[in-house]
């Protein structure tokens, strides 16, 4: 009797787990791997950087979706780590200008208007500040970061952009609106090639980097997970844009064309996207997890708004399932862990001189459970209520 109950309870065990939603699991799961969230990252030490920031605004948005307090206090509880009495944040140093370090302040955002806490006000005004001074292209697209001078990189379209964008609806700063739509214009302006339709990595102004073409200071490849930066950048930028705003048409007519671009460099197989994007068949480049659900997010998302044909939603849920298969594991401890994510990937720096090659792209570590699949894999699953 005592082994058909332990049996019939580990059923309903089972059960009850595969039933819940993949968003439910996977925002445990990661909340399971890193008990605080300032541990996400596989950080050590406290930090404010676009990871966390990432994952939370999901976990926020499972918050949303379930009303359960935990998820609303494993963010709390990080803001409140990180953000002093007098609105400075922990390790936060606006004068770096790092664009990197804006996108969190996006959690401050929901967590203001449920506390009323004025510290939170100060903090997402002092990360505005910083967009303020922050250097620029001369025709005002943000540098990537003070390190990295005359360069933009797609990533930090989605670093600043509907942080700022936000900001703008949230304070009334109308004026702002033009300078997000500018850094989206200005990059198909200068990082677009009109052969694959897709947009390079990084473009240096200054045509000084030893991995800036001469002629065009552009990078030498695609790479999946920087497009993908820009195409989510560009759906929820456009939550904020307001409809009658005068670049609007052109930014939804980017990811129109971008989406179609991304589509013809699926692998065949998985429906999933390389490393490198257009270079499927070359020998070492794998199959990204990162890039691949950005691609889907943006898809499912531009599709639910109205920006996309709505075929866009068929594909994109069609590609959620394949991602599932390629990507998604159940661990012995019934957890989910998503597999085949590369940890990280720049240009230049002063140390181990990254030269966006082919063979640099493929050399970065790739690793289980990234944040920058975690957090998308979890919208994603939000947006489809699965």
């Amino acid at each position: 009797m005592k082994k058909l109950i332990i049996l019939l309870f580990s059923v309903f065990f089972t059960l009850h787990t595969f039933a819940q939603k993949n968003y439910i699991r996977m925002a445990d799961s990661d909340m399971k791997r890193n008990p605080e969230a300032w541990m996400l990252d596989f950080s050590k030490t406290l930090k404010w950087n676009y990871c966390h920031g990432l994952v939370m605004q999901s976990i926020l948005q499972v918050y949303d979706k379930t009303d359960n307090a935990k998820y609303y206090d494993y963010v709390y509880d990080y803001a409140d780590t990180m953000v002093n009495a007098d609105g400075t944040i922990k390790t936060y140093k606006p004068l770096e200008y790092n664009i990197d370090r804006i996108n969190t302040g996006k959690i401050l955002f929901p967590i203001l208007a449920k506390t009323k806490e004025e510290r939170f006000k100060i903090a997402l005004d002092l990360q505005r500040e910083q967009m303020r001074t922050h250097p620029r292209t001369k025709d005002g697209s943000f540098w990537h970061k003070k390190v990295y001078p005359h360069q933009v990189w797609l990533d930090g379209l989605y670093m600043a952009g509907p942080f700022l964008a936000q900001y703008a609806k949230e304070n009334n700063e109308t004026a702002l609106y033009d300078d997000v739509a500018l850094q989206i214009l200005d990059v198909r302006k200068y990082l677009y090639d009109p052969k694959t339709g897709l947009y390079f990595h990084g473009w240096d102004e200054s045509r000084q980097q030893r991995w800036a073409d001469p002629k065009t200071g552009l990078s030498p490849h695609f790479w999946s997970r920087s497009i993908g930066w820009y195409m989510m950048a560009i759906v929820d930028v456009l939550d904020f844009l307001p409809e009658d705003h005068k670049d609007r048409p052109a930014i939804i007519k980017i990811l129109q064309e971008l989406s179609g671009s991304i589509a013809k460099f699926r692998d065949t197989e998985t429906g999933m996207w390389y490393q490198v994007t257009d270079l499927g068949g070359r020998e070492g480049n794998y199959l990204e997890s990162t890039g691949s659900i950005m691609f889907i997010y943006s898809w499912i998302k531009g599709a639910q708004k109205g920006y996309l044909d709505k075929g866009y939603l068929t594909k994109g849920e069609q590609a959620y399932e394949q991602f599932l298969k390629r990507f998604v594991k159940q661990e012995a401890d019934r957890s989910l862990s998503i597999t085949d994510c590369c940890s990280v990937a720049g240009l230049g720096g002063e140390k181990n001189y990254r030269d966006g090659s082919f063979e640099y792209y493929i050399s970065e570590p790739v690793r289980d459970n990234d944040p920058k699949a975690i957090g998308p894999f979890i919208m994603t699953s939000v947006l489809l209520d699965q």
